[in-house]
């Protein structure tokens, strides 16, 4: 029931301006953040481990915007899969490397969790005319697992794989030219995954990106979206030179290191809800 009622206020929200949802949300976002006890000491976990040198003021700014941009992204998913289509066109802007998804060449698109996730991929299945493919978590509760399916299958020719289907149905798609939309930098479990650094930090790394790449013999382009006040900007990215390598260790690493570069750009949009250090290396003890 409860799920039901928050599905039809994001209805709700889709017919309201976009600055009312956003107040709404940095609202919600400052009420998160003084009663999520656990996921605040996360993210404050995560500032401290990859900004040593911030001030514990620094920190509570963009500890708090965290949450407020958390709030809002969600919140714009009423608009995203619910509002009339051109509304989404005047809200959300692709710019960039657009060449690099012409035709049908495999590619795989590097998008890092920022929280603009969902707009990103909705902007570029709805702009773009080719196919897209992603993986897909199932929710537990199956009113949200069937709305966010729908939402995020609302535009264009595309293909959402489960996780546990593992990698062939992946590489299929993109070798008959479907952009994969993956995103690789979360800590996903210790199975294929390599302790590589992060801001310097041990993280357990998925290589995926890489071996996705050489199997699937794809291009990699990076696609980085960014919440502003009047929608969302979807910057596509050159695509890597030399890239894959026979060398998955370094080109995961590369990967970390490219991702530290977009997130000092903006820190306050990207998804340090998540435990990116829950996995330690044998001997460890949690930082959290």
């Amino acid at each position: 029931m409860l799920s039901q009622a928050g599905i039809g206020l994001m209805r709700l929200l889709a017919r309201v301006p976009l600055s009312w949802v956003r107040a709404l949300g940095w609202l919600l976002g400052q009420v998160l953040y003084l009663v999520a006890d656990a996921r605040r000491r996360v993210v404050w976990t995560n500032l401290r481990l990859c900004f040593p040198r911030w001030s514990e003021q620094r920190r509570r700014q963009v500890a708090v915007a965290v949450f407020i941009h958390f709030a809002q992204a969600w919140l714009d998913r009423g608009w995203l899969w619910h509002a009339a289509p051109e509304v989404l066109r005047r809200r959300l802007r692709v710019s960039g490397a657009l060449e690099a998804l012409a035709g049908l060449q495999p590619v795989v698109l590097f998008a890092p969790h920022f929280v603009g996730l969902d707009a990103g991929w909705t902007a570029l299945t709805a702009q773009l005319q080719r196919p897209f493919t992603t993986i897909y978590t199932h929710q537990a509760n199956q009113a949200i697992d069937a709305w966010i399916l729908q939402g995020r299958q609302r535009f264009g020719n595309v293909r959402l794989f489960d996780r546990a289907a593992g990698v062939k149905p992946l590489v299929s798609s993109l070798r008959e030219g479907a952009a994969l939309y993956l995103l690789p930098d979360m800590n996903y479990g210790l199975p294929e995954s390599e302790f590589l650094p992060f801001y310097g930090v041990m993280a357990a790394t998925v290589t995926s990106m890489s071996r996705l790449a050489r199997l699937g013999r794809a291009r990699l382009v990076p696609v980085i979206t960014r919440l502003t006040p009047d929608g969302y900007e979807v910057e596509l990215q050159p695509a890597w030179d030399n890239y894959p390598t026979a060398d998955v260790t370094a080109d995961t690493l590369r990967m970390n290191r490219t991702l530290e570069q977009f997130v000092d750009a903006m820190p306050e949009q990207y998804y340090w809800v998540h435990k990116r250090f829950k996995d330690r290396p044998r001997g460890e003890p949690s930082v959290y």
